[in-house]
């Protein structure tokens, strides 16, 4: 207790001032008013000099005016500073029991005459407004509005008989509003406003409401709880602390004003009942409460925020008398330590503790056994803050710092004792006992803000100046100077990164190694502090924290822009909380309760596991992986994400921070050859402005790269980069100090693009610079003197640059400066370049243009252009001269006036047809037809009319001079349906029925073309059978198909036609099996009328057709073709002098004598000779003695007659059996002509050219029908002959493989199964 007063009567009102220095009280007894002063503790009275009791007293919120009100309204007003006191009589009728002063030092008194007074500072009533009860808790505040008021505080409130709140506007005082509430919340207790226009209210049954005062939401209830279970007795908030609390029953709940729904904290008072009023203090550190009873309850709702960190460890209070030490990141246990006194600042080093207040410190050595208190040390000033690194403590104070070492170590040398300041073991280590900053010379500045590191001692002045101090030299090693004064530095750990903060609240990142500052974007002027990231991988990530936000921000010292400063992202901070440390993305704050709590950043804030996201989530986290260069991580969400939008963007944040290895590595991903290959020419430049300058020409920020180039070793760089860019203006600027040589070529290449642009008076200049008249080189100087020349024509002086373009040897020159020419209508002197160059095309036409023939003439044999030739064609045609005009429209491919001029004017229709048959042109053939109309040659006429496509005009002629058949024969298959049917009606009409048959057919009519084919009667009448058939298998028609069927059945007119045209009609019809039941008839036909090669050919075709539709072959169709081919294998044999193999297959043939009617008897005849020939004599003697039969034995051969009788007169039956080969499917072995195996009854394939069954090992094929042969025998066969003997097609042995694989000719059926079915999946 600092002081007791002793009063004459009660107390009936006391208050402090605004300062806090005066407490004014007053009693119910005298009129005297005692005022206490707080800073000497003495008491004073003062006489109001009003003889009623004293009732109410108020102080001013804003100046030195004290209210006192009695019990029969009278009210004084007495100025502290000047001691004035006014009394004002009358202000109530009767008393004056509430009261409170405006920010604009308005009075308002409430009174039991149910009166609400508003007054000055000089007592005069300003407003009065009356109300229904007894007025209590009077208040000023600001009502919301929709638009904001300019007097501040326009509202009086104040509870009317404890029931209503009445609100009265300033600004509208004859609407006042009157608020009532539920009866179930009973009396309001107490109110209090906050924030934007609300009133928080507590009521007696233990309920506390808020409420809006806008207009749009006035009468509504905000919120509701019931806080309190009996009662409520006062209601208080905090707007420091953002905190409402309220007190009832036994306790006291305590909300957060942004989230009243939620219980912040609850005190409980057990031993205490009657409990009563409850206040905060102006900071919210302490809140008290009163009882009935008279006790007084204070309780610390906030601790000052009062902490330190040292690399990873933090010191912070936690109670008035405590401090904690406590490592974040290892997550040690906590080192709690306590103290003497409530500090007002903390410093924190590796190994020590520092506290104090005011201009006194004192120091704890830190250990993991705990803390040992060293020693304390009293300071010039205040102290503001203090800074310790291993060795030193750095203390500010009034403009000054103080760096001293914390300890001293004695260290015995032999006989003699040093004292070690921190790590300085010298025996002159005394001078480094203390040191005072700053110097002498600096008088005139003051120390704003200090940071120690493990090397230097940083402060900042407030002109500006920012000194490095290097404690292993103990001097000054850099020194800065700002524009404006420094108000606040932040160091990193190394001491190499510094963040300053300047008198215009601007933020910079200052690089100590290199004296570079960079001006930190979007600095928010109401940031409070700045930390640093410490951890190792996160060097260049400070944060920046005001009241409600932390700002992120990444700074890269080795960037492209050298030195870049990013805002990456905000994090809201909770309130009340401070941020102490910064680690690896976590924000570690102090709260106001002495703890501390962790907050993940939201630019750190994403998944590791890359896989689980989707793909918006996994791109805003490679974003912010990117921005706060963790490159690694990002790498993961690429390799994620594929995408090459990602890897782009990865490859060029690489590439800003100069991580060139890493940007190969994901240029290489996405397949950039071009990026990885520069990148590799490049990493290993040792030149940090060149590797720069390089890479920010491949981000094509091409300025900074030229600052880049000419600051480092090879500034010609920068002048190439102009080049290749086509920047001429820079090129020559640059060229001019880093390469006079290169003016000329540059000049050239600048005069070129702007001639392309059309800039010719500044590209003729460049072109005359670019003259070197040098002899090496010759080349350039002869293209300036090209572009001067172009130039000069432009420009109007044509002389100069014709006679430039004519002396010098280049073609294009002239082509180029000819073409300007002839833009310019220049035709002479364009022509004659044109002609110069050997442009002989372009040039004739310029000569035609300035009607200049007889040049003309003389370029004619060089020129090529059919267009030239033309023009030139028609000048001549002008002149009479036909017979040159028609040799140049034949050079110039112009037939149509070829053939107009031969007809017309050289009157040779000869050479005019004969171009017209060549060129089947269709105007020329119109010409020669009306040419041949006139001399009534009315067949060439119809010739050349079809020939123009006037078919109309030539049906016309053909039918009007009885040339249809003529127009027929012309017209061929390239007419429409429309002609062919023209015709066919005429034919029709002419009874001709082969021809309408035929055109009907070709127009698509199929039934009436058939009617005419049959009915047609003639010496060709096959043909219009043929034409039958095709018509019939082209009309896929059931009835003309049965029509034509009855036809040649003879059902039509009792006369059968030949069989082959049934058979023709199948094949059409695509009825093989059908045409196979015809063929064998006909074949049989022809055999009995001894056509065997005929029968042989229609066995074979069909073969092949039921072959190629995958049908099976009839087995009388394939042992027919056998026995046919075996036959004609005979003459083959005999001829080739193999006598045998022609025995042989003679008794095959013999043995089915009876398909040979025809010639049964020298068929016979040559088996019997060459069975004896071939010594097969038994053979020989059974067909000789069938040959003698009496119905054989007049036919035979006279000259064979005798023979045969011989012998069978005299019988040799010696005959050798017939050499054997294997099956090809079960390999027995039998006779090699057998066809049939006897073992497996398998019927063997043939060799088309032996005759004899086929083996396995010796298979072939011939290439075109896909019949068997055996290889070997086949290749003997081609040495001789060059067909096959079953197709007649010729073979090339080079073509003849012997086959492995025999299966489709040895089971076929399986074969076309196995396609069958594949075909049908």
């Amino acid at each position: 207790m600092s002081d007791e007063i002793s009063l004459p009567g009660q107390c009936t009102g006391v208050g402090w001032d605004k300062d806090g220095d005066t407490l004014a009280m007053i009693n119910d007894k005298t009129g005297v008013i005692f005022l206490w002063d707080a800073n000497n503790q003495k008491t004073s009275q003062l006489d109001s000099g009003l003889r009623d009791t004293l009732t109410f007293l108020l102080w001013s919120k804003v100046g030195q005016q004290l209210a006192i009100g009695t019990n029969k309204g009278n009210l004084l007003i007495y100025n502290h500073q000047t001691s004035r006191k006014i009394p004002i009589l009358g202000k109530h009728t009767r008393k004056i029991t509430c009261g409170s002063w405006s920010l604009q030092n308005l009075l308002a008194l409430g009174s039991e005459d149910r009166t609400i007074s508003i007054s000055n500072a000089e007592g005069d009533t300003v407003r009065q407004a009356s109300v229904r009860a007894d007025p209590a808790e009077v208040q000023f505040s600001e009502m919301k509005g929709d638009e904001r008021s300019t007097m501040g505080d326009n509202t009086v409130s104040v509870i009317i008989g404890h029931k209503t709140l009445f609100l009265y506007n300033m600004n509208d005082p004859e609407n006042p509003i009157e608020l009532a509430f539920q009866q179930r919340y009973g009396s309001i207790v107490h109110y209090e406003w906050y924030g934007d226009g609300y009133i928080l209210i507590g009521f007696s049954q233990g309920y506390f409401v808020v409420i809006s005062t806008h207009m749009k939401e006035i009468g509504q209830e905000l919120f509701q709880a019931r806080n309190h279970k009996d009662n409520l007795s006062s209601v208080a908030i905090s707007l420091s602390l953002n905190k409402a609390a309220s007190v009832g029953d036994n306790c006291i709940k305590i909300h957060d004003l942004s989230d009243l729904k939620e219980m912040y904290a609850i005190i409980n008072l057990d031993d205490e009942r009657g409990l009563d009023k409850l206040s905060w203090t102006e900071d919210g550190q302490l809140l008290a409460v009163s009882t009935k009873k008279g006790a007084l309850h204070v309780y610390l709702t906030k601790l000052p925020m009062l902490g330190d960190c040292s690399n990873t460890r933090i010191a912070f209070l936690t109670s008035l008398l405590e401090v904690t030490v406590q490592d974040v990141v290892r997550q040690d246990s906590p080192l709690v330590i306590s103290i003497d006194l409530e500090p007002s600042f903390i410093g924190l080093g590796p190994f020590h503790l520092a506290i104090g207040m005011n201009n006194r410190a004192w120091f704890y050595a830190l250990s993991d056994d705990g803390a040992e208190k060293l020693k304390d040390r009293e300071y010039l000033g205040t102290v503001q803050s203090i800074q310790l690194n291993a060795d030193y403590a750095a203390v500010r104070f009034e403009g000054k710092v103080q760096l001293h070492v914390i300890e001293r170590v004695r260290v015995v040398y032999g006989l003699e004792t040093f004292i070690i300041e921190g790590d300085a073991a010298a025996p002159s280590a005394d001078e480094r006992d203390m040191r005072l900053f700053p110097e002498k010379e600096q008088k005139e500045a003051r120390i704003t803000d200090h940071a120690i590191t493990v090397d230097f001692l940083v402060y900042s002045t407030n002109v500006g100046g920012l000194h490095y101090f290097y404690l292993e030299d103990w001097q000054f090693v850099n020194e800065y100077r700002h524009m404006v004064g420094i108000r606040k530095i932040f160091c990193d750990i190394a001491g190499t990164q510094l963040i300053l903060i300047d008198d215009k609240s601007d933020g910079f990142v200052y690089n100590p190694v290199n004296d570079h500052i960079t001006e930190i974007p979007n600095f928010s002027p109401t940031i409070l502090g700045v930390l640093w990231d410490n951890s190792p991988h996160d060097k260049g990530v400070f944060i920046g924290y005001d009241e409600d936000k932390i700002f992120v921000y990444v700074y890269c010292k080795e960037t492209v822009q050298v030195g870049s400063c990013l805002l990456v992202g905000m994090t809201k901070l909770p309130y009340g909380h401070i941020p102490i440390l910064l680690y690896n993305g976590e924000v570690t704050l102090q709260t106001q309760s002495g703890k501390v709590a962790t907050l993940t950043l939201s630019t750190h804030d994403y998944d590791v596991k890359a896989q689980s996201l989707q793909q918006t989530e996994m791109r805003s986290s490679l974003q912010k992986c990117i921005a706060l260069h963790r490159f690694r991580d990002a790498l993961m969400y690429c390799n994620a994400m594929n995408s090459n939008e990602a890897w782009h963007d990865l490859g060029k944040a690489s590439l800003q921070c100069l991580e060139i290895d890493f940007a190969i590595n994901v240029y290489r991903q996405i397949g950039d050859v071009g990026m990885v290959m520069s990148l590799n020419k490049i990493k290993g430049y040792e030149d940090s402005h060149q590797l720069a300058g390089y890479i920010a020409m491949f981000l094509e920020d091409f300025n900074l790269a030229q600052d880049h180039f000419l600051q480092s070793t090879r500034p010609i760089a920068a002048l190439e980069m102009r080049r290749d860019l086509l920047h001429w203006d820079s090129a020559l600027h640059l060229a001019k100090t880093l390469s006079p040589d290169q003016i000329p070529f540059i000049s050239r290449e600048y005069a070129q693009q702007l001639e392309f642009t059309g800039d010719y008076v500044n590209a003729l200049s460049h072109y005359e610079k670019g003259i070197t008249r040098h002899e090496e080189t010759r080349d350039h100087d002869e293209s300036c003197a090209a572009g001067v020349a172009r130039m000069s024509i432009r420009m109007g002086d044509i002389r100069r640059g014709v006679q430039m373009a004519l002396k010098m040897p280049s073609r294009l020159l002239k082509k180029d400066c000819a073409q300007i020419l002839e833009s310019m209508k220049q035709w002479s002197e364009a022509a004659i370049l044109y002609e110069k160059g050997a442009y002989y095309d372009k040039g004739a036409s310029v000569y035609i243009r300035s009607k200049n023939w007889a040049k003309v003439g003389e370029l004619l044999p060089h020129v090529t252009s059919p267009k030239i030739h033309s023009q030139y064609a028609k000048a001549k045609e002008v002149d009479g001269q036909y017979k040159e005009a028609a040799q140049a429209y034949g050079n110039a491919k112009d037939w149509d006036n070829v053939i107009r001029v031969n007809l017309d004017h050289l009157h040779d229709p000869d050479e005019a047809v004969r171009i017209v048959r060549e060129t089947q042109s269709v105007d020329g053939a119109k010409m020669v037809a009306k040419f041949f109309l006139k001399l009534a040659d009315y067949s060439s006429a119809i010739q050349f009319l079809v020939m123009s496509k006037c078919n109309d005009e030539a049906f016309q002629l053909a039918q009007q001079h009885n040339q249809m058949e003529t127009y027929a024969e012309i017209i061929g298959d390239d007419a429409t349906h429309e002609d062919y049917q023209s015709i066919a009606v005429y034919f029709e009409n002419e009874r001709n029925h082969l021809l309408a048959g035929k055109f009907f057919y070709l127009c698509s009519h199929y039934p009436r073309a058939l009617k005419h084919f049959l009915k047609y009667q003639g010496s060709d009448d096959g043909q219009a059978l043929e034409m039958a058939i095709e018509t019939v298998g082209k009309a896929k028609d059931e009835v003309l198909t049965h029509q034509l069927i009855d036809y040649l059945m003879g059902e039509t007119d009792g006369i059968p036609k030949d069989a082959k045209y049934l058979f023709r009609l199948y094949m059409a019809l695509k009825q093989f099996r059908e045409a196979a039941r015809t063929a064998i008839i006909i074949a049989r036909e022809e055999q009995n009328a001894g056509n065997y090669r005929n029968a042989h050919d229609v066995l074979f075709s069909m073969y092949q057709e039921l072959k190629k539709n995958k049908i099976k072959i009839p087995t009388e169709m394939n042992t027919n073709l056998m026995i046919l081919h075996s036959y004609i294998l005979v003459k083959i044999h005999v001829k080739r002098g193999d006598h045998l193999k022609g025995a042989r297959m003679l008794i095959r043939v013999a043995n089915n004598i009876s398909k040979f009617p025809s010639h049964i008897v020298p068929i016979l005849t040559s088996t019997v000779i060459e069975c004896h020939r071939s010594s097969l004599k038994n053979s020989s003697f059974s067909y000789a003695a069938m040959l003698l039969r009496p119905e054989y034995k007049n036919q035979i051969d006279l000259k064979y007659k005798k023979k045969i009788e011989q012998i069978v007169r005299k019988p040799d039956r010696t005959e050798d059996d017939e050499l054997t080969s294997a099956c090809p499917y079960c390999g027995f072995n039998l006779a090699n002509t057998d066809l049939m195996c006897p073992e497996c009854k398998n019927n063997l394939p043939y060799c088309v050219v032996t005759g004899r069954h086929m083996v396995k090992e010796d298979f072939s094929t011939c290439t075109n029908c896909d019949f068997p042969a055996l290889h070997s025998e086949l290749l003997a066969l081609l040495d001789t002959e060059d067909v096959c003997p079953m197709c007649s097609e010729k073979i090339n042995s080079e073509n003849v493989k012997k086959l492995t694989d025999t299966t489709r000719y040895l089971h076929p059926d399986d074969v076309s199964e196995a396609e069958a079915s594949g075909g049908g999946e």
